[in-house]
C-alpha cells in the first residue's frame, strides 16, 4: 500500500516496481502487476532485487549475490526455544515430519524454487566489472569476523558471490538459527542450496510469478534474483545476539542499497543491449525451472517429484490433481527418493 505505483522510462523499456516488506505485500503487488492491463510482460526480464542479512561463510557487508534457488525456511513447524526436546538440535521441524533433520511430509508447493541458471550466470558476467562501494565501519565491523577459516569470507570486500536465498517473514538473527535453516536449504534442494541471503519476499514473489506464468502472463525463465548484504545474520565470535541485531554499528545498509543499483544497472543495461540477438528469443535454460510441485513441467531436481508427471499442470484440472496430491502427501512424500534424511544422503 506504501508503493503504488510502477516507474517507467518514456519508451517502457525499463520499469522499476517496489513490492514493500513480507511474504504478503510481495504477492500480491506481484500480482497486481501481473494482472494490470496497463503492460504486457511476455517478455519482460525481471530482475528480483533488495538487501538482505548475509551468512557469514559465504559472503561480507555489502555482497552482491545472485540465486538459483529460494527456499521459505520458516514455512516449518516451530518450537519455542525454551522448550525444544532435549534430543532436538533447533525448534524448526519440517512440516508433516517428526525431527528437524527429516523432509516434510506435507508439500504446500511454495518450498521451494529454482531459476534459470544460465541467465543467472549471464547477469554475474554484467555485473563483474562493477566497483562496489563500502564504508569505514563496514570494514572495521566485518574485521571481528578474522578469527579462523570459518568466517574468512566475511573478512573480504563487497563483490559478486553465487549462493541462495532463504525467505522468512521473521526478522531472524543468531548462529543457531542461521546453522538450522542452512541445514533446512541443504534438506530442501537435494544438497545443491547454499543458504547465504535472508529475505522476506523472494518465495512469496515467485510463487506469485509461477501462477502468472502458468496464465501465460509472464516467462518464468526470465527471472534474475540478487540480494546486496545490509548485516551479518549471525554474531562474531564473543558477540552477543542483541548487539548484532540491535546495536553494532555493522556499516553494511548504504554500501547495500548502493550496490543493489551499481550491480542491476550493468544487467538492465547488458540486455538491453543484446535484445534482438539474445534475449528477446530468451535464454535457453539448462537445468530446471519452476517450483517444488513441477508446475511448469519437466522434473524437479529436489523434492519428492513432480506431481504432474512432468507435464505443465493443466489448469482446468488443478483441483482435482491437487486434492489428489494432497490426500497422498503424508503417505508417499517421505518414501520418494529417500527424502527422510536427505542430508545424509
Amino acid at each position: 500500500m506504501l508503493f503504488p505505483d510502477a516507474h517507467c522510462l518514456a519508451d517502457g523499456s525499463v520499469c522499476q516496481l517496489t513490492t514493500g516488506e513480507s511474504e504478503i505485500n510481495a504477492a500480491t503487488t506481484i500480482q497486481a502487476l501481473m494482472l494490470s492491463p496497463q503492460f504486457n510482460l511476455t517478455e519482460t526480464y525481471f530482475l528480483v532485487a533488495g538487501i538482505a542479512g548475509i551468512n557469514p561463510k559465504h559472503g561480507t557487508l555489502g555482497s552482491i549475490a545472485f540465486s538459483k534457488y529460494a527456499i521459505q525456511v520458516a514455512l516449518q513447524y516451530e518450537f519455542d526455544a525454551r522448550e525444544i526436546p532435549e534430543n532436538y538440535s533447533t525448534g524448526y521441524i519440517p512440516q508433516g515430519s517428526y525431527a528437524p533433520d527429516q523432509y516434510p511430509g506435507s508439500i504446500y508447493g511454495t518450498e521451494v524454487f529454482e531459476v534459470n541458471e544460465a541467465l543467472r550466470d549471464i547477469a554475474v558476467s554484467f555485473a563483474s566489472n562493477a566497483t562496489y562501494n563500502d564504508s569505514s565501519a563496514a570494514v572495521a565491523y566485518r574485521a571481528n569476523y578474522a578469527t579462523g577459516d570459518r568466517y574468512a569470507a566475511a573478512t573480504k570486500a563487497p563483490g559478486i558471490i553465487t549462493c541462495d536465498v532463504a525467505t522468512s517473514d521473521v526478522y531472524y538473527s543468531g548462529t543457531l538459527l542461521g546453522e538450522a535453516f542452512e541445514n533446512f536449504t541443504t534438506l530442501m534442494t537435494n544438497n545443491s542450496g547454499v543458504y547465504c541471503m535472508t529475505a522476506q519476499e523472494d518465495n512469496a514473489t515467485l510463487e506469485a510469478m509461477i501462477r502468472g506464468a502458468l496464465n501465460g502472463l509472464v516467462d518464468f525463465s526470465r527471472i534474475i534474483i540478487m540480494r546486496t548484504a545490509s548485516d551479518f545474520d549471525r554474531p562474531y565470535h564473543g558477540e552477543s545476539v542483541e548487539d548484532n541485531l540491535f546495536y553494532a554499528d555493522q556499516g553494511g545498509f548504504e554500501p547495500a542499497i548502493q550496490n543493489i543499483y551499481l550491480a542491476g544497472t550493468p544487467v538492465v543495461k547488458g540486455i538491453l543491449a543484446s535484445w534482438e540477438d539474445k534475449f528477446k528469443a530468451g535464454v535457453k535454460a539448462t537445468n530446471y525451472i519452476g517450483d517444488i510441485f513441477g508446475s511448469l513441467g519437466g522434473e524437479p531436481d529436489f523434492g519428492p517429484g513432480s506431481q504432474y508427471g512432468g507435464e505443465e499442470v493443466n489448469l482446468s484440472e488443478v483441483g482435482i490433481s491437487k486434492r489428489a496430491s494432497q490426500g497422498q502427501s503424508r503417505r508417499t512424500m517421505k518414501g520418494k527418493r529417500d527424502l527422510r534424511d536427505v542430508r545424509k544422503s
